[in-house]
C-alpha cells in the first residue's frame, strides 16, 4: 500500500467513526446538551493553549533579560525588540505564510462576513508568532492571538461535528471568549469580550454555552498556573467613600488620556501601513519600538511584573534597568511615569503595526496603571494630599480599558476578577463609566473599526493603481 492510499484509508476510517458517532449522539444526546459538552472542551484546550502562550513568552523574555544591570541602562535593548519584529516579520511570510497581525479586528471581519470556518493551523501559529513577538520585548499583549487561537480551535470542532452555521458561529465566539478567560484568567471578562467587543447576537442558551466556556478555561488556566493571579491586588481595608470625587476626577483624566491614546494608535498605524515594503515596515516599527524601550524598559513585554508591583505599592522598581537608574525622590518617579505614559501607544502601535503579532487589551491595562499612579502622585505632590496610589493606578487601569476599546463592562469585570480585588467594584465601576462616557461624547466609533483602516484600505487600493 502506497502512502496515498494509506493515508486516505486512514482518512476515511476517521472520517467513518466520527460519522458512527455523530449518529449515535442523534439518537442519545439532544443538540443543546452537546453544545454544552463542545463548549467545555473547548474551554479546556483554550485556557491550556492560554496557560502554554504565558510560559512561552515569559520563557523566551526570561532568557532574554536574565543579563541586564537593573542600575545602568542597558544598550541591547536597541536590538532585541527590533530582532523580535523582525523574526515575527520572517516567520509570517516565509514559515507559516500567514498574516496573523490584529487577530481581533480579522477575527470580527470574518464573523461578519459569516466565515465561520477558520484553517487549522490558527490553533498554533499565533501563539508561536506571538511567543516571539512578546518574548522579545514587544510592548503589547497577548490576548489577540490566544483569542484567534481559541476561535480556531471552536471553528475547526464546530467542523469535525458537521455544526450548522448558527451553532458555528455560537462555537466560535464561545473559542473566542474562553481564549480571553484564560489568558486574563477572568471567565466574565471573556464573555463580556464576545458580548460587547465582538457583538455577536447570542440567545439566552448561547449566551449559558459561552459562559460555560469561558468559565472552564478561566479555570484550567488558573489551575495550570498555580492558582496564581497574574496581578494580584493586596486589598486594604476597603474603598473609603471619601475618595469619589477624586475617583471621579480621575475617570475623566482615563477619558481624556484614552482620546489621545487610541489617536496616537491610529496615526502610527496609518504612517506605517503607508509603507509598501514589509521589511521597511518591520525595521520601521521594530527600530520605534526599541528606542522606546531602551529609554522605558518597563515597557518591554506585557508588563504585568511592573503592574503587579505598582499596584501593590512598590514603586521603587520603576526606574530599574533605564538611564535614570538610580534617581531617587518622588518626582523622579512622577516625571518618568508620565514619560512612559505618554509614549505607551507610539510603542504598542510600533509592535502590533509594524509587524508584531499582538493583542490591544494588556497594554490599555499597562496605560492604566502608569496614569493611575501618575494621576495621583502629581496631585499628592502638587496639594499636599494623601491619595493611595497604588488603589489609583488598580482604578485607572478599567478606566483607560473602559475609555480606549470603548468596552466599559468588559473592563470593569476584567479588572476586579485579574485582582480579585470584588470589594473594589464601586471605584472601578466609577472609573470606568466616567472615562467612556467622555470618549463618546467626542466620537462613536470602535476601537476596531477606526478611520485608519479605511485609510489603509485607500492607500492599498492606490498602491495596486499604481502596479498595474
Amino acid at each position: 500500500m502506497t502512502f496515498h492510499q494509506f493515508r486516505h484509508s486512514s482518512g476515511w476510517k476517521f472520517n467513518r467513526r466520527v460519522l458512527r458517532f455523530l449518529l449515535w449522539r442523534r439518537r442519545h444526546v439532544s443538540d443543546t446538551a452537546f453544545l454544552f459538552i463542545v463548549a467545555t472542551v473547548i474551554g479546556l484546550l483554550a485556557g491550556a493553549g492560554a496557560f502554554v502562550l504565558k510560559r512561552l513568552v515569559a520563557g523566551v523574555s526570561g532568557l532574554l533579560v536574565a543579563g541586564l544591570h537593573s542600575m545602568s541602562a542597558n544598550w541591547v535593548l536597541l536590538i532585541i525588540p527590533l530582532a523580535g519584529i523582525l523574526l515575527t516579520g520572517v516567520f509570517c511570510r516565509y514559515v507559516i505564510r500567514m498574516k496573523l497581525a490584529h487577530g481581533v479586528r480579522q477575527l470580527m471581519k470574518n464573523l461578519s462576513e459569516k466565515i465561520y470556518r477558520l484553517r487549522a493551523a490558527l490553533t498554533v501559529t499565533p501563539i508561536l508568532a506571538s511567543t516571539i513577538t512578546l518574548g522579545f520585548g514587544g510592548s503589547a499583549g497577548s490576548e489577540g492571538p490566544i483569542a484567534y487561537a481559541g476561535a480556531a480551535i471552536g471553528s475547526n470542532l464546530g467542523r469535525v461535528m458537521r455544526f450548522s452555521p448558527r451553532m458555528m458561529m455560537v462555537i466560535v465566539g464561545c473559542g473566542a471568549g474562553a481564549g480571553i478567560a484564560g489568558i486574563f484568567k477572568s471567565p466574565l471578562g471573556g464573555v463580556l469580550f464576545t458580548l460587547e467587543v465582538l457583538r455577536l447576537p447570542l440567545s439566552t442558551v448561547s449566551v449559558l454555552v459561552l459562559l460555560v466556556s469561558c468559565i472552564t478555561a478561566g479555570m484550567t488556566a488558573y489551575m495550570l498556573s498555580g492558582c496564581t493571579l497574574d496581578i494580584p491586588f493586596a486589598q486594604g481595608a476597603g474603598f473609603d467613600s471619601s475618595l469619589l470625587p477624586y475617583v471621579l476626577c480621575l475617570g475623566l483624566f482615563c477619558g481624556a488620556y484614552s482620546l489621545y491614546y487610541s489617536h496616537v494608535m491610529k496615526s502610527v498605524g496609518t504612517i506605517l501601513y503607508r509603507i509598501s515594503s514589509p521589511w521597511v515596515r518591520n525595521l520601521a516599527g521594530g527600530a520605534i519600538l526599541a528606542l522606546l524601550v531602551f529609554l522605558f524598559p518597563v515597557l518591554y513585554g506585557e508588563g504585568y511584573g511592573t503592574v503587579g508591583k505598582v499596584i501593590n505599592g512598590d514603586f521603587s522598581t520603576l526606574l530599574n534597568d533605564s538611564l535614570f537608574a538610580g534617581c531617587g525622590g518622588q518626582w523622579s518617579l512622577v516625571l518618568f511615569t508620565g514619560g512612559a505614559l505618554l509614549v505607551k501607544c507610539f510603542a504598542t502601535s510600533a509592535t502590533n503595526n509594524g509587524g508584531g503579532v499582538s493583542g490591544d487589551f494588556a497594554p490599555t491595562l499597562f496605560a492604566g496603571c502608569m496614569g493611575g499612579f501618575f494621576f495621583a502622585s502629581l496631585l499628592n505632590g502638587l496639594f499636599g494630599l494623601h491619595l493611595p496610589e497604588a488603589s489609583f493606578a488598580y482604578f485607572a487601569m478599567a478606566g483607560v480599558m473602559a475609555g480606549a476599546i470603548r468596552a466599559p463592562l468588559m473592563a470593569i469585570f476584567l479588572t476586579c476578577e485579574m485582582g480579585a480585588a470584588y470589594s473594589y467594584f464601586l471605584p472601578l465601576m466609577i472609573t470606568a463609566t466616567v472615562s467612556f462616557g467622555v470618549v463618546r461624547l467626542f466620537t462613536a466609533d470602535s476601537f476596531f473599526s477606526r478611520h485608519s483602516d479605511r485609510n489603509n484600505g485607500l492607500v492599498a487600493r492606490l498602491r495596486d493603481l499604481r502596479k498595474g
